[in-house]
């Protein structure tokens, strides 16, 4: 834009300048694209004011180049983090930092936290007359704040509807992953067999599963399973196990043969970068035989009410997916002579701590199952003693527990 001296000159530039302004605030309220008020702000400058050069290090997540305008293109991998950070004001003496052809450097600050850094040079350098970088700095300052803000709040917007959407989804999937946990009204309870299941995700979704399937009139399927890692993969991951396991669980498969099945299934889904900790049961109740693979997972708590006996029932092998092929499995068989009560669990429910940072282990459970009363109550009033699911300040990660009176 051609400047005219005197009065009527500096009119006419007070004027463009408030309809620039004009024009980039409508733009704003027009939610123009970041890319389009990078594209006026840069005709601004460059055409109507006679500014060279323009570079623009904006920081959202990370700093990155913005705009550049007439800068070598060295300038655009400048570490900003070493360079810059400490410029709290407009800086005149770039060259100093090696930023040739550099004439000022301009911060703009959000709430005293840097968000970007503009680099304004001149076309010539050795023209006549005041530099217009010198001339409208104001202006240029000015317009540069407005328009940094309005991409800031472009990118603040657009990452809250990703969180919303995100948000939304997770919500879908933790109804999907609750619809994969049965409902304690569709558990065995009968005169030999009575189930229970209490599940707390720590987050929307999780890694956490147990089930319970009658295998035949006499046969009764349950297990406990745990997803290395937490989110969405872990989710998923276990929505895969569990229709597996529905399907290879029956009243007669070995369950070495099962846990090698899952394992193989497991290795293929998780690609080596996650693994499930089981714990597989069967029990049949015409011969009172309890059937058992304890992979890698959480010792789950047999008690028996006539003897007073507590019995972990430990790992067995490794966990599914930690291998490519399990080289040993082992089964082991108890025979339930008397009422007795199992607690499977996971580790976010062992790892809960007492007030001297210690973890309550099993001491918890065996000291409220310790008794004749059913199983169902024992963890009612087990849940209620930990403050679960809300009040407990050492809760990091999902609870699961399944649990079973076995009845004589």
């Amino acid at each position: 834009m051609e400047e005219k001296k005197g009065p009527a000159g500096r009119l006419k530039i007070s004027k463009f300048k408030l309809d620039s302004l004009l024009d980039i605030t409508l733009s704003i309220n027009a939610n123009l694209p970041t890319e389009d008020l990078l594209s006026k702000y840069e005709f601004i400058l460059r055409n109507n004011l006679g500014i060279g050069k323009i570079l623009i290090f904006k920081h959202s997540g990370s700093w990155e180049c913005l705009l550049n305008a007439g800068f070598p293109k060295h300038f655009e991998t400048i570490d900003v983090e070493s360079k810059l950070l400490g410029i709290s004001e407009i800086f005149f003496g770039a060259p100093d930092l090696g930023f040739e052809g550099v004439d000022i450097i301009i911060p703009v600050h959000n709430n005293n936290i840097p968000l970007a850094f503009i680099f304004i040079g001149d076309i010539e350098e050795e023209g006549e007359g005041m530099s217009p970088v010198l001339k409208h700095l104001h202006f240029i300052q000015t317009i540069s704040s407005i328009i940094i803000v309005a991409i800031e709040n472009i990118r603040l917007f657009n990452e809250s509807l990703r969180q919303e959407a995100l948000k939304k989804e997770l919500e879908l999937a933790a109804r999907m992953q609750k619809m994969l946990i049965p409902d304690n009204r569709q558990m065995p309870k009968n005169s030999k067999i009575i189930v229970n299941g209490f599940y707390f995700p720590h987050y929307e979704v999780g890694g956490d599963y147990y089930d319970c399937i009658r295998l035949s009139d006499t046969k009764t399927g349950f297990c406990i399973a745990d997803v290395s890692g937490k989110g969405i993969s872990a989710a998923i991951l276990m929505s895969n196990f569990q229709a597996s396991l529905r399907a290879l669980f029956t009243y007669d498969i070995e369950l070495e043969v099962l846990v090698k099945k899952l394992n193989s299934i497991v290795v293929v889904n998780a690609a080596g970068e996650k693994f499930i900790t089981l714990f597989v049961a069967r029990y049949d109740h015409k011969n009172r035989i309890l059937e058992y693979i304890n992979a890698a997972h959480n010792p789950p708590v047999l008690y028996n009410t006539a003897t007073g006996e507590t019995i972990h029932l430990t790992t067995s092998c490794v966990g599914i997916g930690m291998l490519d092929e399990i080289p040993s499995v082992y089964k082991s068989e108890i025979l339930i002579k008397d009422f007795s009560k199992i607690v499977c669990y996971t580790d976010g429910l062992s790892e809960l701590k007492y007030t001297d940072g210690k973890d309550i282990g099993t001491n918890e459970i065996i000291r409220h199952i310790s008794n004749t009363e059913p199983v169902e109550k024992n963890i009612r009033e087990l849940i209620k003693d930990l403050g679960l699911p809300n009040n407990n300040p050492s809760t990091f990660d999902d609870v699961s527990i399944i649990a079973a009176d076995l009845v004589k």
